[in-house]
């Protein structure tokens, strides 16, 4: 009962970081590079935090580090961007659905040889993806928007494909999540920052709380878990985006939508539901 609980508070933090984002950009008030910035700090200070009380050092210097940084801000940036236009559950949902996709294409490139049930999995959430990407699915799908997530969508599959190796995950994120502040600083430099008080708490509590103590509640709970069933309940993230945003946010919940959420997430469950991979949090 305890894991299942963990569990479920893990998906729903995963979830709120796509309506917290939302709420935060579309309402004015917070920048996407301020929101990312204020998310990537409150997430590394709560990470050391986490690391300082478990013991042991942060892996600053191995050698996927500075590749994984990168493709965290390429995340990052892409995410906080889209949500100037995307409504919550449309964005996870594209988000989840960009990941999936490419962690099949990439152990397909990898020599791992997809079989019959993968194919036609990865073919349906694909079809699935490009009704979730086509103009008015959702109510409120704008081109760009798409576009910047499904950067970062790739940002946060390359991240995943790079960590898959990291012996302590929990290490490897906070890590990554100290590594990635000065690179969103460098890039993000000349961007017109502005903040107030309800997007910094925002922001702190996205960066803090669903993201740095999600993920943290998640790597503990992931050993329990068999792999599968770990996959599997990942599911839950757009569904639960989709709900939460209609109810908090007003937002928009159409056939379109309803139709390429059970394709992506039909999909993508008929795949892993035969596949023994394992992915990490969004």
């Amino acid at each position: 009962m305890r894991l299942a609980l963990f569990t479920a508070l893990t998906m729903i933090a995963f979830a709120a970081n796509s309506v917290l984002t939302r709420a935060a950009i579309d309402g004015g008030h917070i920048d996407p590079s301020g929101f990312a910035l204020v998310r990537v700090l409150s997430g590394a200070v709560v990470l050391g935090m986490v690391m300082t009380l478990r013991g042991g050092a942060l892996p600053l210097l191995r050698r996927n580090r500075l590749p994984g940084a990168f493709s965290l801000a390429a995340y990052m940036i892409g995410f906080s961007l889209a949500y100037l236009t995307l409504d919550a559950g449309l964005g996870a949902l594209i988000l989840f659905g960009v990941v999936q996709i490419t962690m099949f294409a990439h152990g397909a490139l990898r020599g791992a040889a997809p079989g019959a049930r993968q194919i036609i999995g990865a073919a349906v959430a694909f079809a699935g993806l490009l009704i979730a990407l086509w103009p008015g699915a959702g109510g409120n799908n704008d081109p760009v928007g798409a576009a910047l997530m499904v950067i970062a969508g790739l940002g946060w599959a390359a991240y995943t494909i790079l960590g898959r190796g990291a012996v302590d995950p929990l290490a490897a994120t906070a890590a990554n999540f100290l590594l990635c502040l000065p690179i969103l600083l460098v890039m993000l430099v000349s961007a017109g920052l502005y903040f107030s008080a309800t997007g910094l708490a925002l922001g702190m509590v996205c960066g803090g709380v669903t993201s740095g103590l999600g993920y943290a509640l998640w790597y503990s709970v992931l050993p329990r878990l068999e792999q599968t069933t770990a996959a599997i309940v990942q599911l839950s993230v757009p569904v639960i985006a989709i709900i939460a945003g209609a109810l908090l946010l007003g937002e928009a919940v159409d056939a379109l939508l309803l139709l390429a959420a059970i394709l992506v997430l039909g999909g993508i469950g008929w795949a892993i539901s035969g596949n023994r991979t394992r992915t990490g949090p969004a």
